[in-house]
């Protein structure tokens, strides 16, 4: 079993979904979790409440982290519960939002989904880096709609997702001098409240039938591969995007 043991971990958006299961499974592993949530408290508390019950250690931190503020104010709480500094972020917080194509998309619409999905990663990991330990990791989030301009509407989404890509290339080498990796996963069709809300059964229906494997993901599985990243398992990888869709695209 991976041990992660005496280290501290923040969670973006990690109360539900993907999100949640990231966060159980690092404390599952000994970490210590700040959960970060947005604005559904009782599932933040759900999450640390499962953690508590099954021996682990873990904190809800409500914040926006499209505000620098906020940011800082949870690695503040994070250090103030778990004392000292941090060994693994995982930036999983960020959305679709909506299905706009460009004619139709407000300036207001494109600014959110930047802001929501690559600027809150900018944020919380400048508000990190001063507490990082030396050899930590980070876990951040694209998607496969980098590699393929996502579904119809998602181009906003895909776009930010591809700054994501490319801030953690760029990150993992500015990082290098403390042994931090920096490394991102991509999912493509996971079972989660994203697709519930924004995609068509039957669209899902047919992207599960033309995946090698023959189903979409589970959050779980996503959680696995972030467990893997974070953990000294993964101590030569670094700088790296590495797909998780079944076999659907490969980069």
């Amino acid at each position: 079993m991976t041990s992660l043991a005496h280290k501290v971990a923040i969670v973006t958006g990690g109360a539900r979904d993907i999100g949640k299961q990231v966060s159980l499974k690092l404390a599952k592993s000994g970490a210590a979790v700040a959960v970060n949530y947005y604005d559904n408290k009782a599932d933040a508390e759900a999450t640390v409440a499962e953690i508590a019950a099954a021996g682990g250690k873990a904190i809800a931190v409500q914040g926006d982290m499209t505000k620098f503020a906020d940011a800082q104010r949870l690695v503040a709480e994070t250090t103030k519960a778990f004392g000292g500094n941090i060994d693994i972020l995982v930036n999983v917080a960020g959305g679709l939002m909506g299905r706009h194509p460009i004619v139709e998309m407000e300036e207001s619409f494109w600014d959110a989904v930047m802001n929501v999905n690559l600027k809150s990663v900018f944020f919380v990991t400048k508000a990190v880096i001063p507490h990082l330990n030396d050899g930590a990791s980070i876990v951040n989030f694209s998607t496969q709609a980098v590699h393929d301009g996502g579904g119809p509407g998602a181009i906003a989404y895909a776009s930010a997702k591809a700054g994501v890509l490319t801030f953690t290339r760029g990150l993992a080498k500015e990082l290098a001098p403390k042994k931090v990796r920096v490394n991102a996963v991509s999912p493509g069709m996971i079972n989660t409240t994203f697709h519930n809300t924004f995609t068509k059964p039957e669209v899902r229906a047919k992207v599960a039938g033309m995946t090698p494997l023959g189903r979409e993901g589970e959050a779980y599985e996503v959680a696995d591969l972030v467990l893997f990243l974070a953990s000294d398992n993964a101590s030569f990888i670094n700088g790296e995007t590495i797909q998780i869709n079944g076999g659907l695209f490969f980069a």
